[in-house]
């Protein structure tokens, strides 16, 4: 499916703030054989008085700024055309559980996607007793790795409630899955945490999703999203498998990546500091728009 992103980011400030650095993870990510971007720009208002880019130890690329001090409003827009491609198999060609751990030992790659970066605790995703608990209850007895992913997120989007004012960002995936209530972010972090208290490696990916009105119904401008959604290792046939646990089906054509991590530290959108004296406000859209 070829797809036309439109995105824009805007912050408006109560008094000037005294400038800053920010790095932006705002870009579709070129990915053989799954995804490729024919053409991406990022326009920066007023422009940065420094600029640069380059690719964090997971691959996503990151534009580095340097703001100037007296903004009273700063606004990020992207736009790109990007060919996204379905998934290649639907064959589980993936490991048996009992077996994942023999798997993951025997590699010895410690590249961004070697599976050992993604099963230890991470800044987000500490061990939690209660989720692990819930991923032992939901695993099948003698599934495949691949089973296992399918099965928890098809619970996680049984037993929560999407809620966009139950979470803030910075929620933690305990606290939104002892309220069974959250957003994407919250979806993907608590299978994470799931995941990997089961022995499976498993990271968090950021990216677009395109949404479909109801029949009868128009589409609204600015109404797609930023999405996340989780990424697992399911042996050394397999590789890695994408799941989303806030819809309840692998990742297909609809979804459009921008970058991998351990869990939403490594992949928000914008990071970085600034002096600000006052309060702030913020707002983003996102158009995702089909070409064929």
């Amino acid at each position: 499916m070829l797809y036309r992103l439109n995105l824009s980011i805007n912050y408006k400030f109560q008094r000037p703030v005294g400038g800053g650095r920010q790095l932006l993870r705002i870009t579709p990510a070129d990915l053989p054989g799954l995804q490729e971007v024919q053409q991406c720009t990022v326009m920066v208002t007023p422009p940065a008085l420094e600029r640069s880019n380059f690719a964090d130890f997971f691959g996503t690329e990151v534009i580095q700024l340097v703001l100037p001090a007296g903004l009273r409003e700063v606004r990020f827009d992207m736009k790109a055309r990007v060919l996204r491609h379905a998934s290649a198999s639907l064959l589980d060609l993936s490991s048996p559980i009992s077996r994942l751990a023999d798997e993951i030992q025997a590699v010895t790659d410690l590249g961004p996607n070697s599976p050992h970066h993604f099963l230890p605790p991470s800044l987000r995703i500490p061990v939690d007793d209660q989720i692990a608990s819930y991923a032992l209850a939901n695993c099948p007895k003698g599934a495949t790795a691949n089973q296992v992913v399918e099965a928890l997120g098809k619970a996680l989007h049984r037993d929560m409630l999407f809620d966009a004012e139950a979470t803030e960002v910075d929620t933690p995936a305990a606290e939104a899955f002892a309220g069974r209530r959250g957003v994407c972010q919250d979806f993907s972090q608590i299978m994470i945490s799931a995941l990997r208290s089961l022995g499976i490696p498993a990271g968090y990916v950021s990216g677009f999703l395109r949404t479909v009105p109801p029949p009868g119904k128009p589409r609204l401008e600015g109404a797609d999203a930023m999405h996340a959604w989780v990424r697992a290792w399911t042996g050394t046939e397999a590789g890695w498998c994408e799941y989303d646990p806030t819809n309840a089906c692998f990742v297909s054509a609809d979804h459009v990546t921008i970058g991998y991590g351990r869990d939403y530290a490594d992949t928000a959108p914008i990071t970085g500091s600034m002096r600000v004296d006052g309060s702030q406000s913020g707002r983003h859209s996102v158009d995702i728009i089909a070409v064929d």
